[in-house]
């Protein structure tokens, strides 16, 4: 049996987070990233690509979550496109920072228990 009163703080909890997440919004509009050509160029590739909009009807969980972070690499190939600086090897772009999270959170969910943070720079007195 599920405890609801757990689920209940987990809830309220996940309120917090979109209000952490309004003020990160407030504060931080765009990231600077570098991103190697070939990566660039798949991005770039999937906003040009035409799919046709039939055939979703009855699609699972895991189908929609593929096809939502698809949407996001589309996207991200719409700001390199109009955006990007290409620079020898690798392409300079602003992006979003929700699309620059939605990137890490798929890195971080395909490393699974490989990941980890990077450190963070220690203070000097």
């Amino acid at each position: 049996m599920v405890n609801e009163e757990r689920y209940a703080v987990y809830r309220e909890e996940a309120k917090v987070l979109a209000a952490i997440g309004e003020h990160v919004h407030a504060q931080v509009g765009r990231v600077t990233v570098r991103l190697p050509r070939a990566v660039a160029q798949a991005a770039v590739d999937a906003w040009e690509r035409d799919d046709p909009d039939d055939g979703l009807r009855g699609e699972t969980i895991e189908q929609y979550e593929a096809r939502g972070r698809a949407g996001d690499v589309a996207l991200i190939g719409l700001v390199i496109s109009e955006h990007g600086r290409w620079e020898d090897e690798e392409v300079v772009v602003d992006l979003e920072v929700s699309y620059a999270g939605s990137a890490l959170l798929a890195h971080i969910e395909a490393a699974g228990t490989d990941y980890r943070p990077k450190e963070r720079p220690s203070k000097t007195a």
